[in-house]
């Protein structure tokens, strides 16, 4: 998954199913947590200290340029927070689950 684009959003995009998301998530690192509603998913990363928190959430920024995503990023001292849904559709697409692995895969040594 991690080489594939994301695909520019349209009105053709649709909310993936619950049985779709179970299957992708399957497909990523298993710190990636489905939120109860399944509009989203988050993966929590932790860190000693500030600087490693800031360096992720640039990487972040950056990967979003990239692919024309836009995840939502919180950080702090020992901590970054990344939640990805598709905000046009208010719920997860393939997209969403192309750039998780694309990131599991720059930073699968964290």
């Amino acid at each position: 998954m991690a080489d594939r684009a994301c695909a520019p959003c349209d009105s053709n995009i649709q909310v993936l199913e619950h049985e779709r998301v179970k299957a992708l998530m399957c497909e990523l690192q298993t710190d990636w947590m489905l939120s109860d509603d399944s509009a989203s998913i988050t993966r929590r990363y932790s860190f000693k200290g500030f600087a490693r928190s800031v360096y992720l959430s640039n990487l972040c920024v950056w990967l979003a340029d990239q692919e024309g995503h836009h995840p939502d990023i919180a950080f702090g001292w020992g901590y970054c927070q990344v939640t990805l849904t598709t905000h046009d559709i208010n719920g997860l697409s393939e997209n969403d689950f192309i750039w998780a692995a694309k990131l599991d895969k720059l930073t699968w040594h964290t």
